[in-house]
């Protein structure tokens, strides 16, 4: 009974218990929850701050978010040239077709030829074009020195071969003047070296002919011969054997650099300088041809300064002018220009060109060969024009070793002209040429002929734009041409015989019109690009009053050196800041842009490498206004000069101090803190760039201003990783490096809080 009792008694103060603890825990949570919510009420009933839109909210510190970068594993060296030895070496049946369809477009392209769609149009061209090269091939052999016949063979082969292997549907191959000028230099060079007479009519008159069968009173000199393949040849002879030995190495050195892929030699040629080398060539032709127009008879100058010695040498002889050939050349010109204005001004209105050439040779060979002007006036004349094709013949390889390196300019300047024209018009009509095997067909084009008597050829602009006017589709026209030309080869070259030389230079100097109008554009250049106006005048002047070889050669160094010298002397800026936008541009450019507060941007517009160093650096202090050295040891002599005041000082007062503790206590307060450099317009830099960069951040750091870089690209920054700029593992890279101008300024100036911060608590 007891014991039931007690369990009672315990059982009730156990519910007591718990009875007390839930109206505690229920009080409990109900001023937990109560308390809650009343700081919720309070939070979100306080009033929000109204930010300024001119004050800038402070960000909480935190790290630059840094891009992942790609991982790239580079296959080994060896790797690479076995997988490409095995590639080219490999033979299959496919790649065997793929090859000759590649080196022959016409198997490609002549099964798929729309026959009533492109037929006209290329014969048309074809046929023009044809009967325009007649009275140029005939012309442009005065230039290149040898006989007229070799200037029509020249243009046969030429286009039939470009026909077979070139990826251009327009482009018109064969005689150039400027090609034609270049061979004209060596071959006269290279037949005065061998004893003839460069003032001797290779040619003799008929009236000369016929005093020396009476002998009357007439002594001819014995005709010089050398010795050549086994033969002695006679002046023209060796004069087309020197020719075709220079067309054969420049042919080779092509088609080695089209083996080799070194088409991009090309680049090197600027579009001034080109220009300005076509025009000084353009001079130097106009001066060669001119004795020609006057009938003076005084050998071709030899070495530099041709254009000053030629034109002292014709007014020298001028006493000597045969009117003859002045009245002729004085109608011919008048024609020709006449016919070449009328072309200009109605070209909209006539379907095809005006055959204004092919009219003078044809009325001036009839007038010479029925007027008998060689015979009465001694007019100087074509002379025989055999008909056919001569026998192939090796070229002479004795020769070779005293033209190669005047082979190098015609196969750059040949190769140059060519593809140039190719991508020209190929860009205009919407199709795609294939550069390296231009580099092949023009190539071929010169190494091929040069066994078949004939010299350099290239691309002609305006026997091209004349096939793009009249319709050409393809390169069928160039087998129409080619099939023109032949007829005349075959049947009508002796007509030619009495055809005086001075309607050839006639032919050849109002061709040159559009090259030498060019000066007329001089003006317009130099508003245009002054340096690139520079380049023309001095790729023209070096051009027309040095040599051709050497203008070109001038002119590629000096447009080069204005390369080099533009990224020594680049454009340098301070950046400022557009309003309320993180962009930031050049403060002396722009309008409205604010100078961040104790930060300077300073932007470089070139790369940076060995040569513009010192240029670099010289800007930046310029443009920061402290140069660190100076800064520093205007710093050490203020300390050291304080110091020693203060010594003077203490010894007069008998004090005694460390004077140690001056060291950094005399210092000037810079304008800024922090420079960043706005790396964007630097494309590279090399491992003086970045020791530079190494250098400059040690040298500034030393007068407490920071150097951060922003905008970096990834060969910059690859580049400075390997020279360790951020430290061993790129530990400071985070604190150097920033992807954007605008990332950097802000942790410049929260760095700069920082640090004020920590120097306010010490």
């Amino acid at each position: 009974m007891r014991r039931h009792h007690t369990w009672r008694h315990g059982s009730c103060r156990l519910q007591d218990a718990l009875k007390l603890l839930l109206l505690w825990s229920a009080a409990d949570t109900l001023w937990i929850f109560s308390f809650l919510s009343l700081c919720c009420l309070l939070f979100f009933n306080e009033p929000m701050e109204e930010v300024s839109p001119d004050t800038e909210t402070p960000l909480a510190p935190q790290p630059p978010r840094l891009l992942e970068r790609r991982v790239r594993q580079p296959q080994p060296a060896v790797t690479v040239l076995k997988s490409k030895l095995k590639n080219g070496l490999t033979c299959s049946g496919p790649k065997v077709r793929s090859t000759l369809v590649g080196l022959f477009p016409v198997v490609r392209w002549l099964p798929k030829y729309k026959l009533k769609e492109y037929i006209w149009g290329d014969v048309m061209s074809g046929v023009i074009v044809g009967i325009i090269l007649i009275p140029q091939a005939i012309a442009y052999c005065l230039l290149a020195g040898v006989p007229p016949i070799y200037g029509l063979y020249t243009s046969f082969y030429a286009n039939i071969i470009y026909f077979l292997m070139g990826t251009s549907r327009h482009v018109s191959v064969g005689i150039f003047s400027l090609m034609s000028l270049m061979v004209g230099q060596v071959v006269v060079r290279e037949v005065f070296q061998a004893g003839f007479d460069l003032n001797e009519d290779s040619t003799p008159s008929p009236h000369e002919l016929f005093n020396a069968t009476l002998d009357l009173n007439f002594t001819r000199k014995p005709e010089l011969t050398v010795e050549l393949l086994g033969m002695q040849l006679g002046k023209d002879s060796y004069a087309i054997a020197v020719a075709a030995a220079v067309t054969f190495l420049a042919g080779v050195y092509q088609i080695l650099m089209a083996v080799f892929r070194l088409g991009f030699v090309s680049v090197y040629l600027s579009a001034p300088m080109l220009d300005g080398f076509a025009t000084g060539a353009s001079v130097t032709i106009l001066t060669v041809q001119a004795k020609y127009l006057l009938g003076l008879k005084i050998p071709r100058h030899q070495g530099y300064g041709t254009v000053v010695v030629t034109w002292f040498n014709i007014f020298a002889n001028i006493h000597k002018t045969n009117l003859c050939d002045l009245i002729t050349s004085a109608i011919c010109i008048t024609i020709l220009v006449a016919g070449k204005e009328i072309q200009d001004r109605y070209k909209d209105r006539l379907k095809i060109p005006l055959p204004t050439e092919l009219v003078v040779v044809a009325g001036a060979t009839l007038a010479s060969h029925f007027g008998e002007f060689n015979t009465r006036y001694h007019s100087s004349v074509s002379g025989h024009i055999p008909t056919g094709f001569t026998p192939p013949q090796v070229p002479a390889f004795s020769i070779m070793p005293q033209v190669a390196l005047d082979a190098i300019p015609l196969a750059v300047i040949s190769f140059a002209f060519t593809v140039s024209l190719s991508e020209m018009f190929a860009k205009k009509h919407g199709y795609s040429v294939r550069p390296n095997q231009e580099m092949v067909a023009i190539g071929l084009c010169n190494v091929i002929p040069s066994f078949f008597h004939c010299f350099t050829t290239s691309a002609a602009l305006a026997k091209t734009m004349v096939k793009d006017s009249t319709g050409c589709q393809t390169q069928i026209s160039s087998l129409i041409s080619a099939i023109v030309v032949l007829l005349v080869l075959l049947f009508f070259a002796p007509y030619f015989q009495a055809l005086q030389k001075c309607v050839l230079a006639c032919i050849i100097i109002v061709s040159l019109r559009g090259a030498l109008r060019k000066f007329r554009d001089v003006p317009a250049k130099w508003r245009a690009s002054r340096m690139d106006a520079i380049v023309w005048l001095v790729a023209m002047s070096a051009t027309a009053l040095i040599s051709v070889e050497l203008g070109l050669l001038v002119g590629i160094v000096f447009s080069m050196s204005c390369i080099i010298y533009k990224t020594q002397n680049p454009k340098v800026s301070l950046l400022g800041r557009v309003d309320d936008v993180d962009l930031y541009e050049d403060v002396e450019e722009y309008k409205n842009l604010t100078a961040p507060s104790r930060v300077k941007i300073f932007r470089f517009q070139a790369p940076l490498y060995f040569a513009n160093k010192n240029s670099f650096l010289k800007s930046l202090y310029k443009a920061v206004g402290v140069e660190p050295f100076l800064e520093l040891t205007k710093r050490k002599k203020a300390e050291k000069k304080e110091k020693d005041k203060c010594k003077k000082q203490a010894k007069t007062n008998g004090e005694t101090t460390n004077f140690d503790v001056f060291v950094g206590l005399v210092q000037k307060e810079l304008e800024f803190h922090t420079i960043v450099l706005d790396c964007s317009a630097i494309p590279f830099i090399d491992s003086t760039g970045m020791v530079t960069f190494k250098a400059l951040v040690k040298e500034y750091e030393e007068i407490g201003v920071s150097v951060l870089l922003a905008c970096c690209n990834t060969s910059v920054i690859d580049a400075l990783q390997k020279g360790e700029f951020f430290g061993k593992n790129n530990k400071d890279i985070s604190s150097l490096l920033f992807y954007t101008v605008h990332a950097a300024v802000l942790h410049a100036n929260r760095a700069a809080e920082e640090k004020k911060a920590e120097d306010s608590v010490v």
